[in-house]
């Protein structure tokens, strides 16, 4: 088991992953849409940036991931990618651009790789993706699944609950899982699923599983930026731990800027050219 805080790998690859696994190394995954912060947490030692499209919550304000767009995600990607120097970049491509078809799955795969620069793709689901994801790793493209709660499924399952309580579906889980990586998958995020199925499946892989919500015996772990750092507020589910309080440290910096312009107090004679 490795003492490190942070893995000492000058770059993460997909190999590399394996090899943590392998190891019982733990992988620490954040999302990141942007160059700033990515350009920070890559610094900080983070593993795996995921350009989730979760960006169309925290950073276009939808309610759902859903109606973010490929062009969109290729933006905040291709952001990302300038930022970073060591972790892997995973990108999700978003809903309506690869279950038409594995045709349509593979070009928006290409896009997101040739236009970003980013390392490799996530996409959500099991055994109806299948051919997507043979298609794309057929053209050497890394793919992540997704399993558990599949947010772009939102309306189909009306609630963000923990899934796979039930038999059926957890059973469903582990086979989508083993399916995903005899097709090729290089790992797969669990994101609200009991603890004991996280468990589960993470012996049974050989590849690298993510927890999110999935509980403590998963690979790795991955959490949203803005959440952890306490940027949003309104969201509070069990699995997030909040590491900063920055929706407060952020209130209290403008507040005083604000203060201090009003005031005539900024800029000063120091701060005048």
């Amino acid at each position: 088991m490795s003492t490190h805080k942070k893995s000492d790998i000058k770059k993460i690859t997909t190999h590399q992953l394996q090899e943590m696994k392998n190891r019982g190394e733990k992988i620490a995954m954040l999302t990141a849409y942007d160059y700033s912060m990515a350009r920070i947490i890559d610094g900080a030692g983070i593993d795996v940036i995921l350009v989730g499209d979760s960006a169309s919550n925290v950073m276009a304000g939808n309610e759902t991931t859903l109606p973010i767009t490929l062009d969109q995600m290729i933006y905040h990607a291709s952001s990302v990618v300038k930022a970073v120097k060591r972790a892997l970049v995973v990108v999700d491509i978003p809903f309506g651009y690869y279950q038409g078809s594995s045709g349509e799955a593979l070009r928006s795969s290409i896009r997101i790789m040739k236009e970003s620069g980013a390392h490799a793709v996530k996409l959500e689901g099991g055994s109806e993706v299948k051919d997507s994801v043979l298609r794309i790793l057929s053209a050497g493209v890394p793919v992540m699944g997704h399993l558990g709660l599949t947010p772009q499924s939102i309306y189909k399952f009306g609630t963000y609950t923990v899934r796979a309580k039930e038999n059926e579906e957890a059973k469903k889980l582990i086979e989508d899982a083993l399916l995903l990586q005899e097709c090729g998958c290089f790992g797969v995020v669990l994101e609200k699923i009991p603890a004991e199925l996280g468990k589960k499946v993470s012996s049974q892989l050989r590849i690298p599983t993510i927890g999110i919500g999935a509980g403590p015996d998963t690979d790795g772990q991955v959490l949203v930026m803005q959440d952890m750092l306490g940027i949003t507020k309104e969201f509070k589910p069990r699995f997030l731990r909040r590491y900063a309080d920055l929706n407060a440290v952020i209130t209290s910096a403008v507040n005083n800027y604000v203060v201090d312009v009003k005031a005539k107090n900024f800029p000063s004679e120091d701060e005048k050219y």
